[in-house]
């Protein structure tokens, strides 16, 4: 299916408040919901996310999207995390806070559940990336942001300008 639109949104960036609520459940799949997912896909990657979630655009919906390199895009609607093994120290971004970097823990293991886009129960077992990058965006539709999980604002660094010299 050929898109004759590619609309890059706007990012909601921390302090906005729309980051802090949680997010309301989809009811319905309808054609606005296939539209919020083409646009938030088309924004995650013009900012070179690796995951992105509706509060992030502004647009309170448990809707979210990921994109781990090498692999389909997977979208989640109404999503779960209903399994977490394990814990590992990570190295974390956000694309609403950006030039920052933090060091936290996360599940080794997690395991999902929501609903496709064609509204079909689905359910994802990740690890590594794609289990991070599930415990990053959930907690965005919670209005959790990864800083919360800093053991000490001593492990949020601040990345220095690629462009300079």
């Amino acid at each position: 299916v050929r898109r004759s639109h590619v609309a890059v949104l706007p990012l909601s960036l921390v302090p906005d408040p729309v980051l802090r609520h949680r997010a309301k459940r989809v009811r319905n799949i309808d054609r606005t919901v296939v539209r919020l997912v083409e646009d938030m896909i088309d924004t995650m990657k013009a900012n070179e996310g690796v995951g992105l979630a509706a509060p992030q655009i502004g647009i309170s919906l448990r809707v979210i999207v990921i994109e781990i390199p090498g692999k389909d895009i997977v979208t989640l609607i109404n999503p779960e995390l209903v399994k977490r093994i394990g814990e590992r120290e990570v190295s974390e971004g956000c694309l609403s806070i950006p030039g920052y970097r933090g060091v936290i823990n996360r599940a080794q293991c997690v395991t999902a559940k929501g609903l496709d886009l064609s509204g079909r129960a689905v359910r994802f077992k990740a690890t590594d990336l794609f289990a991070q990058a599930l415990e990053h965006e959930v907690g965005h539709i919670q209005g959790a942001l990864y800083t919360d999980l800093l053991a000490s604002m001593d492990d949020l660094y601040k990345l220095e300008d690629a462009d300079r010299e």
